[in-house]
């Protein structure tokens, strides 16, 4: 097999891994979005924020200040088990991210690694800017 088969062998690979990792991580979201928020719902937290959530219920159903404040509470109480949740899962999907990508540089050569390297790192920088400014 010459060079360049290889070459784009690898790299159909890897780029096959990226688009299944995409595809599963939009299903997953979708699967959530419809079984715990419905398909339109404007309801609960969610990446538009508590604020924002609550001024939708406080329209939509004619909440009092005593409703709007427990609802309030319910929903910063939820935002934080979502956080303690993906502070708590974190580890165990680090850990299957980081064996595909030591299986992935076991068949590139060096200097495909370190392309392959400095692009994880920047989805990583992404990742962890999502998590700490996004939802």
């Amino acid at each position: 097999m010459t060079p360049l088969k290889t070459r784009t062998k690898i790299w159909a690979v890897v780029v096959g891994v990226f688009i299944l990792g995409c595809m599963a991580g939009a299903s997953v979201d979708s699967l959530y979005r419809l079984k715990f928020r419905g398909p339109n719902s404007q309801w609960g937290p969610g990446r538009r924020g508590n604020e924002e959530a609550l001024e939708h219920m406080k329209r939509d159903l004619s909440l009092n200040e005593q409703q709007t404040t427990e609802i309030k509470a319910i929903l910063d109480q939820t935002g934080n088990d979502y956080r303690a949740l993906r502070t708590e899962v974190r580890p165990r999907y680090d850990a299957i991210r980081q064996n595909a990508r030591t299986r992935i540089r076991a068949v590139l050569n060096p200097e495909q690694q370190k392309l392959f390297d400095a692009k994880a790192a920047e989805r990583d920088a992404r990742r962890d800017g999502d998590d700490r400014g996004g939802r």
